[in-house]
């Protein structure tokens, strides 16, 4: 199984491949000096890094992503409420609310959605 937890850079570099795949390196380049102020040996470093992770494709100067944004963001969601809330999710929503309270639509978005993944 791949690692799909990221780092902050390694995540915001993927959103930029997310967005723009299939990408020419070339483009990826200029798209991560403008957004993220990187000179083109860090991104050809982590095109090869992320390439070796098994998260990315390079052929023929075209990156592409073997992951979807989905998965990896399903993914260190779960790592983190098992690591932060011992898996709970009331206690993962308890914190994240805050406090907040929830509108009407809110409220029913959430009834629909626990709904729709409940156990029967």
């Amino acid at each position: 199984m791949k690692e799909l937890k990221l780092c902050n850079s390694d995540y915001r570099f993927m959103s930029i491949v997310w967005d723009y795949a299939p990408v020419r390196s070339g483009d990826l380049v200029r798209f991560c000096q403008e957004e993220l102020g990187w000179k083109k040996s860090t991104t050809y470093t982590e095109i090869k890094r992320l390439c070796e992770k098994g998260l990315l494709k390079s052929e023929k100067s075209v990156v592409e992503p073997l992951v979807t944004r989905e998965e990896v963001q399903a993914r260190e969601s779960d790592f983190f409420i098992e690591r932060t809330f011992g898996g709970s999710l009331p206690r993962f929503l308890t914190a994240f609310l805050g406090g907040k309270k929830l509108s009407q639509r809110e409220a029913e978005e959430l009834k629909q959605l626990i709904d729709r993944y409940q156990e029967q």
